[in-house]
């Protein structure tokens, strides 16, 4: 017995191994891309790159080309391009403080945009390879015993709202139904070609872990996937997860969810290799395709939020130039973007021990 144990003890380990370096391959390329969006906005600008790197702390890999110092960093945690004249005045031509606003603006902001453009291309390609109907928001038919069949729903609906948020893609419904915590809603929808208000459509539901869970009762129209619908259904789709994360952000500000339901960095790369195990092992990789354009896509969200040290604090920052006509004074930006870069950490410090927590109940 010793020997077989000692072999699905060294199976397990280097499963574990190769979804680990996977997963961290993944967030590497995310970020690596994130970044490469700034770059390449500020070389376009002829903005003078003092250092593009990927990660943070200790330098693991650097070379010098030109005026730019290109590094791999120990954490893969993030990653940054310092520019010159980005947080302090310079008297440099290419400093980035020299630029137009409008410039500015699209150096900062194009880190996000790669992130969102990846997420729509992971998308597509979801949609386009994954050998299934492309879903609608109109009702195919009610399960049997359909509980909210008896509060007007019915078959060949198009849902339109539900609870004032309209839906613009089936992941919507899978959220939106998601977010109860009676299984009562409010439902728009399109009859007959006329629209017809629903309010206080009941679901039955079920209590899991203090969880309440909406149980789906009815199934959606699928489409045979083509050109004009997997392009429509990318960017619908797209919009949706941008919509769910900003959802998910108001219910974490306003208590529904706490700090414990969030995910750092350690924490992401764990679910990333638990479902690249599973889609591995079970054939799914359209699993680990919607998760990553679900990350990719949230860290660009995250990072136009306008907080200090992300970009959309730094956008802001070029907002109010805007208006006011006349920068504020490089010194005072820095500071507080600089404090905003020790809470950030801080946070990322929290998360993190509890991300390890967690893993380790298992």
């Amino acid at each position: 017995m010793k020997p077989l144990l000692l072999e699905m003890t060294a199976s397990g380990v280097w499963n574990k191994i190769w979804t680990v370096a996977l997963a961290l391959l993944f967030f590497g390329l995310m970020i690596l891309l994130h970044e490469f969006g700034h770059f390449a906005a500020a070389k376009l600008f002829k903005v003078r790159v003092n250092e593009f790197s990927v990660g943070m702390g200790p330098a693991l890999w650097k070379r010098r080309r030109g005026d730019t110092l290109y590094a791999v960093r120990l954490l893969p945690i993030g990653g940054y391009t310092a520019m010159e004249g980005e947080d302090t005045d310079s008297e440099d031509d290419r400093a980035f403080c020299k630029k137009k606003v409008w410039q500015r603006m699209v150096v900062v902001v194009a880190g996000a945009a790669m992130n969102l453009v990846l997420g729509l291309v992971l998308m597509a390609i979801l949609l386009a390879t994954s050998g299934e109907l492309v879903g609608t928001n109109v009702i195919y038919s009610m399960y049997d015993g359909a509980v909210s069949a008896q509060y007007g729903l019915q078959a060949d609906d198009r849902i339109v709202e539900i609870d004032g948020h309209r839906l613009w893609s089936p992941q919507d419904l899978t959220y939106l139904l998601s977010r109860s915590d009676d299984g009562v809603f409010d439902f728009v929808v399109e009859r007959d070609g006329e629209t017809v208000e629903l309010p206080g459509v009941h679901f039955a539901t079920e209590e899991v872990d203090g969880i309440t869970l909406v149980h789906y009762d009815f199934s959606v129209v699928g489409e045979e996937p083509n050109f004009c619908n997997v392009f429509v259904h990318a960017f619908t789709e797209s919009a949706s997860v941008v919509r769910t994360v900003w959802l998910s952000i108001f219910d974490l500000v306003t208590g529904r969810y706490g700090l414990s339901q969030l995910a750092g960095p350690i924490g992401t790369m764990d679910i990333i290799s638990d479902v690249t195990a599973s889609a591995a092992a079970e054939g799914r990789a359209g699993d680990l395709l919607m998760l990553l354009a679900f990350i990719t896509i949230n860290l660009g969200v995250a990072n136009l939020l306008p907080l200090p040290a992300l970009d959309g604090g730094r956008l802001l920052f070029l907002v109010l130039e805007g208006i006011r006509r006349k920068p504020i004074p490089a010194k005072y930006e820095g500071y507080v973007h600089a404090a905003g870069m020790v809470l950030l950490l801080l946070l990322m410090l929290v998360v993190s021990l509890n991300d390890i927590l967690r893993i380790a109940r298992g």
